[in-house]
């Protein structure tokens, strides 16, 4: 073999002029692949980055590119329906003051989504008060059930809520479940099989298509949304998946995690958001109007809300534009919980200006995540965060895997995103808004007592070069692509 190979490369640097050949072909490839990166008009460092690479790994770069790299999906098919328009009248909680009627207006130019209100909303904490509402709807189905999870994994808590679905099928009730071909990789066709017999639906978003050469495969364009609507009345949207990891009266280490449980009519928007969805994996361009005339129309509701979605569909970035005006807008407070911070320029001005101007802005991270990269990713912008007044805890007892910003004391977001640029552009993601003073009270207190187990960040902790200054620096290298 080696005998092969050597006289392989002396036959190729034999062929005239092959240098100068080779030479051409790199700069061709750089020229060609650059100009389609650059016209694609991303942030000038995640641009610059990605052409560093392909022109530093001339092939592999390009393979990394091909299967990791950024792609715009196109569906704007599917939200003909969504009124673009202001509406004509916005929930009365949007209107004390000229900056909540801008914000409710952004929210709706970038989404499509008008503003709407809720009746209902019930802040669930942890996997087991999660998995107990969620079944106690399931079990007064009586006309469908549809579910969107990025991760649900064939163990005891999949499999309880599999059986549950199994038995609202066999009573007629329309079950459809739609997950992530890489989230839920663990749960295979064969564990939903009894489901199928039963009735029910099952879909795959973005399976893997690596033997479709002709197309890039969706490897990095993920459903990270987590939604379920009953009937059209009752909808569950937040952080927690579908898996022991996240329950914690299976694993004493679970994820602390935090979810909704809704009623009003913005559960007709999530399962707007839903059967778009479905509608999209599945083909079924129908789907969509069919739905809408099964949902209820007017359920009502007191609490200003705002339904924002985002993904790689939408240039907008909805959700981390609504972070930033959400910060902006605050007069007396800001805190953030999320599991992975890896800001963009706008959100680290947003923190830094509020902290700066005297607000008290908080920011809660785990003291470990799930990824180490991420964790010294986020470090690195703690010297900036601290020298302009944030105060930075790190949570210890338990992986913090919950996603929330309180402003003030009514504005209150909760959803699948976190705080970082994959979620912002390339997952699709779901975020609640709420306008709603005592769902704020409810919120703070459960930050605060989350904060009692996690200590405060100071500027004069241990910083060695090769153990903290060194990693953290590296990995905020990679922070446009992380």
């Amino acid at each position: 073999m080696l005998d092969l190979l050597q006289q392989a490369w002396h036959t190729l640097v034999s062929i005239p002029h092959i240098r100068l050949w080779l030479a051409l072909g790199w700069l061709g490839y750089l020229l060609w692949l650059g100009s389609w990166i650059v016209l694609q008009k991303r942030e000038p460092v995640a641009t610059l980055s990605w052409l560093l690479g392909l022109a530093v790994l001339p092939y592999l770069g390009f393979l990394i590119y091909y299967v990791f790299g950024p792609q715009k999906i196109k569906r704007q098919r599917l939200r003909r329906g969504r009124a673009r328009a202001a509406p004509a009248d916005l929930p009365d909680g949007f209107r004390p003051t000229p900056v909540a009627v801008e914000l409710a207006k952004l929210g709706q130019a970038s989404t499509g989504l008008a503003p709407t209100v809720c009746r209902d909303v019930r802040l669930l904490v942890d996997g087991g008060q999660t998995y107990d509402a969620l079944l106690e709807a399931i079990a007064g189905a009586e006309h469908h059930v549809h579910l969107e999870y990025y991760i649900y994994y064939a163990d005891r808590t999949g499999t309880r809520l599999r059986d549950a679905l199994v038995e609202r099928a066999r009573a007629g009730v329309k079950v459809r479940l739609l997950l992530d071909a890489v989230g839920s990789g663990n749960a295979r066709r064969a564990f939903f099989e009894p489901l199928l017999e039963a009735g029910g639906e099952l879909c795959w978003f973005h399976p893997i298509r690596f033997g479709r050469f002709w197309q890039r495969p969706w490897l990095n364009m993920r459903t990270h949304r987590k939604i379920v609507v009953v009937d059209g009345r009752v909808a569950f949207t937040g952080g927690i998946n579908i898996t022991d990891d996240e329950n914690e009266r299976l694993r004493p280490d679970a994820y602390r995690d935090l979810h909704l449980r809704i009623e009003g009519d913005a559960v007709r928007t999530l399962q707007l958001v839903f059967a778009e969805d479905w509608a999209y994996a599945t083909g079924s361009r129908d789907f969509v109007a069919e739905v809408a005339r099964a949902t209820p129309v007017a359920q009502g509701g007191d609490i200003p809300t705002l339904v924002l979605t985002s993904g790689p569909d939408s240039s907008w970035e909805a959700i981390h534009r609504m972070h930033v005006a959400a910060i902006h807008e605050a007069r007396r407070r800001v805190w953030l919980v999320t599991p992975y911070f890896v800001p963009g320029e706008a959100a680290m001005m947003a923190l830094t200006s509020a902290a700066l101007g005297g607000l008290d802005v908080r920011l809660l991270v785990p003291k470990m995540s799930d990824s180490r990269l991420v964790t010294y990713a986020a470090r690195s912008y703690f010297d900036d965060l601290l020298a302009a007044g944030v105060k930075v805890y790190e949570y210890g007892p338990r992986m913090l895997h919950s996603k929330a910003l309180l402003a003030d004391d009514e504005l209150v977001m909760i959803g699948s995103a976190n705080f970082d640029h994959r979620s912002f552009r390339l997952n699709f993601e779901v975020t609640m808004l709420f306008r709603d003073p005592a769902l704020a009270a409810r919120l703070a207190a459960l930050i605060e007592a989350e904060l009692s187990h996690a200590p405060r960040v100071h500027d004069d902790r241990a910083r060695s070069l090769w153990r903290y200054r060194l990693p953290e620096a590296l990995a905020r290298l990679l922070s446009p692509l992380l």
